[in-house]
């Protein structure tokens, strides 16, 4: 079966990565796996000195610095275990008796969850990393990186967590646009909940008309569909619409591998993340 995997790390989102990937295992019926990557660049498994190794005592030096970083990097991996066990205990009250799987990795985030997806259905990240510790930088430092690489849906949480009820998809109605529709149809990671699809732009029976074909072709999901076009700048006309409609999860999707693409109605994923308030599923 495949499983919801929460990335775990020392940020401040930690704890509501926990409580959205428990959400999000009871809300799928899905195994949750709680997952730690270890920064290869940071705390490598055997520092790599040879380049740099001299005569006399800068030698004796360098096998001191050496085992130093051996022990930070020990240090960090006990640390990532402790962190595990925390948000396992954590999580345990709240999957009503699911599977939860515990893993450590040592390695690039990007690649480790790369090497994941063939298992997983739903990736959870925290919008906050360990790197953005300041509150002026909003977006993790790896996940762009990680958007642009892997190839399943991913959630994205913010600092507290709240049980979403509601969604919305901005949607322009391109091509792209119907293939985000085709891929949210066959996910359920939105089973059950109202969902509006609202495009932002020109009010026009061209519009109205692709907005009722994206609401039929979702019509298996069994839920109440709202459709709504508005005016402005699609990033400010979103946040709005989402506030005044009180709406708990943000639907986007991105595509490509060169680079994050646009959200599907033209704002860029990035900006939107920057801007981001509520939890956000980008849907790959």
């Amino acid at each position: 079966m495949l499983r919801v995997v929460a990335c775990i790390d020392g940020s401040r989102a930690a704890p509501a990565v926990c409580d959205y990937a428990a959400w999000a295992s009871r809300h799928m019926e899905a195994p949750l796996m709680l997952l730690h990557v270890l920064d290869e660049e940071r705390y490598p498994a055997e520092p790599d000195l040879a380049g740099n190794i001299g005569l006399g005592s800068r030698e004796q030096l360098l096998d001191e610095l050496a085992e130093l970083d051996r022990k930070r990097a020990k240090l960090a991996l006990e640390h990532g275990h402790h962190m595990l066990d925390e948000a396992e205990a954590r999580v345990r009250s709240r999957v009503d008796g699911s599977e939860v799987v515990k893993r450590q990795r040592h390695g690039n985030l990007a690649e480790s969850l790369e090497a994941l997806e063939n298992d997983t259905r739903l990736f959870v990240m925290g919008l906050h990393g360990e790197s953005s510790s300041d509150r002026g930088v909003h977006v993790g430092s790896q996940l762009e990186t990680v958007i642009r690489s892997v190839h399943r849906s991913i959630l994205l949480v913010p600092d507290e967590f709240n049980e979403p009820k509601s969604a919305m998809l901005a949607f322009d109605g391109s091509a792209t646009a119907f293939r985000g529709i085709e891929l949210i149809a066959q996910s359920p990671v939105l089973k059950g909940m109202p969902l509006h699809l609202v495009m932002v732009g020109a009010d026009t029976a061209d519009r109205w008309e692709q907005l009722k074909k994206a609401e039929q072709m979702l019509s298996g999901l069994g839920v109440d569909i709202t459709l709504a076009i508005r005016a402005g700048e699609v990033e400010p006309a979103l946040h709005a619409y989402q506030e005044e409609h009180n709406i708990d999860l943000l639907v986007m999707g991105a595509y490509g591998h060169s680079r994050i693409r646009q959200f599907l109605v033209g704002s860029t994923t990035t900006t939107m993340l920057k801007t981001a308030q509520k939890p956000m599923v980008v849907i790959r």
